[in-house]
């Protein structure tokens, strides 16, 4: 079976931004089927192509894939307008290849939205298989964030995920609040299948070498945050806690944030104004090192802006990828992440917005290194039982490629 794959966002483990997309095309590809991935350029992301653009894409093969790039590169720290220009730069490319190439599956993943409407003109115009993934649901996150307000742009953003659900013929959601999202939408559920974010044990479960940046030693409590430093994430929290760390004159706990993203250069300003010097900022590392970072580090940090749409409508990476370096994690929002967390005993769950809170839940796990590491070791196994990629990934292909019209 030949499968035509749309993530503008594709990165392999050489760059710093997620490899789901990468792993489920590896899966596809072990069990027999053709992959083409269809992406964009994107910041942080490493396809492993090298060669020069030849009329604004690059193809080749990396390790079984076949990719087409095109040259249209994103950066999470592109202003709004631009970021939205790419979007619909990428559909419309994405159109004509939908329309024209040979294949029997097209799978389309998200963000941005638009991913949908190459799989809505494929299943309509040519009567192809459709399979939609949703990583996160839109227009709802967007809203709730205030990023966009203008009626027409949320009411078009609407109509085209109302649009793409109806279109697809099986949906996969990321998280449970994505699940049933989608079927607040009129989808019914048995055409939704639940596969989440995964634990890539064959890079964070093995012997590394670790780690550690400048100014972090051996004795320092070290917890890391490890993803993009955008609005959704909810970063002042981190220098909230890091700020009440130092009123307690804790300067043995140390916060570093790996990454990059729209409000990092804010980010490093408050803390050089404020001298939170236990703050640590990194930039962004590839999957071989980002393990090497966790094998030296003492706890990840989970955070997100207090939304409760975000509570259980995001299966954010980095917490999977915690789990899998055997780290404990502390999560400062309510939802399908705490719930585990608190169920499993692998972390702290603390309340939204309680910098006090945040802080005391630091100052525990230095206090009791063997607890941390018990906290740990229950997360290693929550990974290896429940959320490893080779599981959800076998899981994921039976689900697209049992897809029939």
């Amino acid at each position: 079976m030949k499968i035509i794959y749309f993530h503008q966002h594709f990165s392999t483990p050489k760059g710093s931004a997620g490899i789901r997309s990468y792993e489920m095309a590896r899966r596809l590809v072990a069990r027999g089927h053709q992959v083409t991935m269809v992406c964009g350029s994107y910041g942080g992301g490493e396809t492993g192509l090298s060669q020069i653009f030849q009329r604004g894409r690059r193809c080749g093969t990396i390790d079984g894939i076949d990719i087409i790039e095109f040259e249209l590169a994103y950066s999470n720290s592109d202003g709004f307008v631009k970021r939205a220009m790419t979007f619909v730069k990428f559909a419309m490319r994405s159109i004509n290849l939908a329309l024209t190439e040979k294949y029997d599956v097209l799978f389309a993943t998200t963000t941005p939205l638009t991913a949908g409407i190459p799989g809505i003109l494929a299943r309509w115009l040519r009567g192809k298989p459709f399979v939609f993934e949703v990583r996160d649901l839109w227009p709802e996150l967007p809203r709730a964030m205030g990023v966009i307000r203008n009626p027409i742009v949320l009411g078009a953003m609407s109509v085209l995920e109302w649009a793409s659900y109806r279109s697809a013929h099986r949906l996969i959601g990321l998280s449970p609040g994505i699940v049933d999202g989608i079927v607040r939408r009129g989808v019914l559920r048995g055409r939704i299948a639940a596969v989440p974010n995964g634990c890539d044990l064959d890079i964070f479960g093995k012997a590394v070498q670790p780690w550690r940046p400048d100014g972090v030693v051996s004795t320092d409590l070290l917890a890391v945050f490890a993803g993009t430093h955008g609005m959704a994430n909810g970063l002042e929290a981190v220098l909230d806690a890091a700020a009440e760390l130092k009123r307690r004159g804790r300067v043995d706990i140390k916060l570093l944030l790996i990454g990059q993203g729209k409000l990092k250069a804010a980010l490093q300003s408050r803390a050089l104004r404020e001298n939170l010097d236990n703050v640590v900022f990194h930039d962004p590392v590839n999957k071989a090192s980002l393990a090497g970072l966790m094998a030296a580090a003492d706890l990840g940090l989970q955070v997100l802006a207090n939304i409760p749409a975000f509570y259980y409508g995001t299966s954010p990476n980095k917490f999977f990828d915690y789990i899998a370096a055997g780290l404990p994690v502390l999560n400062n929002y309510p939802g399908w992440l705490a719930e585990m967390i608190n169920k499993h005993q692998c972390g702290f769950a603390v309340p939204p917005d309680d910098a006090q809170a945040f802080a005391d839940a630091l100052e525990h796990a230095a206090a009791d290194r063997d607890v941390l590491n018990g906290m740990g070791q229950r997360g290693l196994l929550l990974a290896r039982s429940e959320f490893s990629r080779e599981k959800l990934a076998n899981a994921w292909v039976d689900w697209v490629i049992g897809v029939k019209v």
